[in-house]
């Protein structure tokens, strides 16, 4: 008997979906016209995003990361919250030579504690809050000088430009998520995350 779609030596492998479990361990908002960020006791979403932060808003202005468009042009806002992880952190700091990176150098709104390899979580992952709000994962956050240039203005590094070149070298991978909102609410420092890995496959 054959089946409409017989087994090939380059069958996608399909992993099942899975929960996980993670906990708010900071809030943080861009209230001005820079990226950089700064505690807040607790986070107010919109469809929007944060409300006030430098990030929020349905559309936004395409950039270096969006090559096939020209620069400028307005596309959906998949990166309405920034997501870092405090053991990513660390270990970029340690390999750019400082005692720590804050999540607020590089524009975090939520550092997120609890989940092993946090940047590496697939696209479609959803964070569920336990007060309410739902985050959906769009992907990775990739690192760039800009972000390097403020963490070593910030860490009082020697050479500036330096440290800017360095920082996106050690942080592939490890410069956390981008994340929208898919159900609006608010966030509380301290609140427990149901993390929901949906099932995966490489095509």
């Amino acid at each position: 008997m054959t089946t409409l779609f017989p087994m090939r030596e380059d069958e996608i492998e399909i992993r099942p979906a899975r929960k996980l479990a993670a906990k708010v361990a900071g809030t943080f908002v861009a209230p001005g016209n820079s990226f950089e960020t700064f505690a807040a006791p607790a986070l107010d979403l919109t469809f929007d995003g944060i409300g006030g932060d430098y990030h929020a808003g349905p559309t936004r202005r395409s950039g270096g990361r969006e090559p096939w468009y020209p620069r400028g042009t307005e596309m959906r806002n998949e990166r309405q919250i920034s997501i870092v992880a405090p053991d990513e952190l660390a270990v970029v700091a340690g390999r750019m030579g400082l005692g720590d990176i804050r999540p607020e150098w590089i524009g975090a709104n939520l550092l997120l504690d609890g989940v092993p390899r946090l940047s590496m979580l697939p696209s479609g992952t959803l964070l569920f809050f336990s007060g309410g709000v739902t985050l959906k994962v769009d992907g990775q956050n990739k690192p760039c000088r800009i972000a390097g240039r403020l963490i070593a203005e910030r860490a009082a590094m020697a050479d500036t430009e330096a440290g800017a070149l360095a920082f996106p070298k050690s942080a592939q991978r490890l410069r956390g998520l981008v994340a929208w909102v898919e159900k609006p609410g608010r966030i509380e420092n301290g609140e427990a995350v149901s993390v929901r890995v949906p099932e995966q496959w490489i095509y």
